[in-house]
């Protein structure tokens, strides 16, 4: 088998933060080349650097099987989130201390992608087509990441039959904890108008914030559900509350605040947000929703029964099935195929000092080839 470590230094040696692109890609590509995969790499977005539209690579490989066989894709990101200060080495020269390695992206999922890259190496041709779908950009506004490659798969016939996704699913060590779904996400941005005036003369003004409170008052005291078999229950959480006014005697003309939304299958982003937006106008405001993400559950089955066996396999931990956690590009790749998420320890994802474990690293190599393998024997009627 390759060496997963090696691989994973050559990627974190290649800074990313996000959106990625350039050398991390073209350490990747030198990879998957000599495994006889195809590589497509392109770029999608024109705004300038540092907006929502600034341009992020992308990369989609694929090694062919015979014809009419089994497709199975990994998926994941090479972008990483900025490492910050205090580090005790430099977070893009990976180094070994004892027994793990420290660089940003370690866990957060250039580990993962070396694990998937040592993986397909044993995996043989004959046992079907595989594929890797990998962005720059799942750490950032992800317009033009996953749902890029996504229009590429589609446009050019690429339909996998399964996808896992390597995202740091693990919690106390690997393998106790698979994501076998997540829930949907909205921001809601809410605006309520008013007239400047003196504290003194509110006969002459028009206050927003008793409007604003009231609002958001009303918003605190829903019970959007109990949760479901697989979900936990919803949440709604006031995020930000702002009514720019530098002076106290001044009645501001204005009041902003945000909230956030965690929904779980009982909800889509568009119900909340009518709900919402009914909310604000009631009151005399208004509301801008913006959604992220819909709930997903790739209910539990052959997919997840040989994702489990193969963890048990190589781990001897049988893992807990769970929908908790933030979002992942799984929420976008669910729209292809049916999804599952699975990598590493999470406990340093996006801290200073991140680090892997390294016997994990190979651990995880294998694990990935027992489910690429499985999964390509998989019948159709199996899943």
């Amino acid at each position: 088998m390759l060496d997963p470590l090696d691989l994973a230094k050559r990627l974190i040696a290649a800074p990313s933060v996000t959106p990625a692109t350039g050398a991390v890609f073209d350490a990747l590509e030198a990879m998957l080349a000599p495994l006889g995969f195809a590589v497509h790499r392109f770029t999608r977005g024109e705004g300038l650097e540092g907006s929502e539209e600034a341009p992020v690579e992308n990369l989609f490989a694929i090694r062919p099987g015979p014809k009419g066989s089994r497709h199975f894709a990994f998926a994941g990101h090479l972008d990483v989130v900025p490492p910050g200060d205090g580090w005790a080495s430099d977070p893009f020269e990976p180094q070994e201390r004892g027994e793990l390695l420290h660089g940003r992206g370690a866990v957060d999922m250039k580990g993962a992608i070396a694990a998937m890259v040592a993986a397909v190496a044993e995996v043989p041709q004959e046992a079907g087509t595989i594929s890797l779908i990998i962005t720059g950009d799942e750490e950032g506004p992800a317009l033009h990441g996953t749902r890029a490659l996504i229009d590429y798969m589609q446009a050019e016939g690429h339909q996998p039959d399964l996808c896992l996704v390597g995202e740091p699913t693990s919690v106390n060590r690997l393998g106790d904890m698979v994501k076998i779904g997540r829930r949907g996400s909205v921001n809601i941005f809410i605006t309520v108008e008013g007239t400047q005036g003196h504290v003194a003369y509110p006969h002459l003004a028009d206050n927003p914030l008793p409007r604003l409170v009231a609002i958001l008052a009303e918003l605190d005291a829903l019970t959007l559900d109990t949760g479901t078999k697989w979900f936990q229950p919803s949440n709604l959480e006031i995020t930000e509350i702002t009514a720019p006014n530098r002076a106290h005697n001044v009645i501001p003309a204005k009041g902003e605040a945000r909230i956030s939304i965690r929904f779980n299958d009982l909800h889509t982003g568009k119900s909340l947000s009518d709900r919402v937006c009914a909310i604000a106008e009631k009151h005399g405001g208004k509301a801008r929703p913006v959604i992220s993400g819909e709930p997903f559950l790739t209910e539990p089955g052959a997919f997840s029964r040989l994702v489990s066996a193969a963890v048990e396999a190589e781990t001897g931990i049988a893992p807990e099935l769970s929908t908790t956690g933030g979002t992942s590009d799984a929420r976008f790749l669910r729209a292809v195929c049916p999804v599952i998420e699975f990598g590493l320890c999470n406990a340093t994802m996006h801290k200073r000092d991140e680090a892997v474990a390294i016997p994990d690293l190979a651990a995880l190599a294998r694990i990935y080839a027992r489910i690429a393998r499985d999964a390509l024997a998989l019948t159709d009627s199996q899943g």
